[in-house]
């Protein structure tokens, strides 16, 4: 019997995206407990091509991300890397790629999670086609600790949310932001011990981020 149920389970892909400019200690940290937490087999770091709510910032050469990205990703061994948005033009709106992902035969035995955090979900309303986003995968909200989901409605409670295809996934805390390993880096500082170690080889032997 629970062969039979093995069996008939459902791949379960998370979908992680970013700018990954860079990707740090704290991205893998969330990858983890999120992996951990819902069981997933995969999850599939995005980095963005062209982020429409951040049009006016500069970020550093796609190729250069995605080379980071590779690097955090070699982590974990249920980490894996998509170029989809890196190769699409136009801005990169996640409910496009979760469109294309369904559509790819690799994918057609998957469950997805679409990774993200309070803020995020905080302004979800506001996203391209969110109902569609909703019926392509379910939403894994990030809680990093004693933070409360905003109600998705009036008159509708949080455990409604959860009904409605929403996961709350309580995560470590890791301060870091990449912001402040850019300024870190600019000035010249070590930072290696804010992103994983290849990442921080190929951000010192680059010189990324100086003036």
């Amino acid at each position: 019997m629970g062969r039979v149920a093995d069996e008939a389970r459902r791949r379960r892909v998370g979908i992680f995206g970013g700018t990954f400019d860079p990707p740090h200690d704290g991205h893998v940290s969330v990858a983890r407990d999120v992996a951990d937490a819902l069981g997933l087999d995969e999850v599939l770091w995005i980095p963005v091509g062209s982020p429409p709510h951040k049009t006016d910032v500069a970020l550093t050469p796609p190729s250069l991300r995605l080379e980071m990205t590779r690097a955090a990703a070699a982590t974990d061994p249920r980490f894996r890397v998509s170029e989809i948005e890196l190769r699409r033009s136009g801005p990169s709106y996640t409910v496009d790629t979760l469109r294309q992902l369904s559509a790819d035969d690799a994918m057609a035995d998957a469950e997805l999670f679409l990774i993200m955090g309070y803020d995020q979900y905080r302004d979800f309303g506001s996203w391209r086609s969110p109902d569609e986003i909703r019926g392509l995968a379910t939403l894994a909200v990030v809680d990093r600790g004693g933070e409360s989901l905003p109600r998705p409605g009036a008159g509708r409670s949080n455990d409604d949310a959860e009904a409605d295809g929403i996961v709350r996934v309580q995560v470590r805390r890791v301060d870091v932001s990449s912001t402040d390993i850019r300024a870190r880096a600019a000035r010249g500082e070590d930072v290696s011990d804010l992103v994983p170690s290849a990442v921080g080889r190929l951000i010192a032997g680059g010189r990324l981020y100086r003036s």
